[in-house]
């Protein structure tokens, strides 16, 4: 990895941070967990977010593309530890629990990608990259909206299985 000496220099490392992210959900991460769910309106939120997963991919290579860089995917640990988590999780509890288990672990990803769009948003317009910032800002709105779904979702499946489960 080359030497981040510049505000350039961190944001294009932040931006190949959450390609690496956007690029392991739309391939591997939401196909998994849509496999695994039951909840109907908990798979139909995964499956029209995988959409918009790929069109948060697209926006991003468009910010490369913008600054004249090549996309490049940074492995991200960060990410890469919420996966484990949710692994090692699953293999511990209940078939009962996998939704629960899912939608904790979908609410934990929309957050760290809230987070990385906000510190990249941020970075962007403080170098005067408007095209970015309204880019970053699209992918930013539309994980907010999906974190406030996956929790209402959430706060449904808890109750059931509560009530299930007791």
């Amino acid at each position: 990895m080359a030497e981040i000496t510049t505000p350039r220099d961190l944001f294009l490392h932040e931006l190949g941070d959450i390609m690496y992210v956007e690029q392991k959900l739309s391939t591997e991460v939401l196909p998994k967990l849509i496999s695994e769910v039951t909840d109907e309106e908990f798979r139909e939120t995964l499956e029209e977010h995988l959409e918009q997963t790929k069109g948060h991919l697209a926006n991003v290579e468009k910010v490369f593309a913008e600054l004249d860089e090549t996309p490049h995917a940074e492995p991200c640990i960060g990410f890469e530890g919420l996966k484990a988590e949710h692994d090692k999780l699953l293999g511990e509890a209940s078939s009962q629990l996998v939704d629960s288990i899912d939608l904790g672990a979908a609410a934990r990803t929309e957050c760290y990608e809230i987070a990385a769009y906000e510190g990249l948003r941020r970075m962007a317009k403080a170098m005067g990259e408007d095209k970015a910032v309204d880019l970053l800002d699209k992918n930013l709105s539309e994980e907010k909206d999906a974190l406030q779904l996956v929790e209402k979702i959430a706060t449904r499946v808890s109750k059931e299985s509560a009530k299930a489960l007791a």
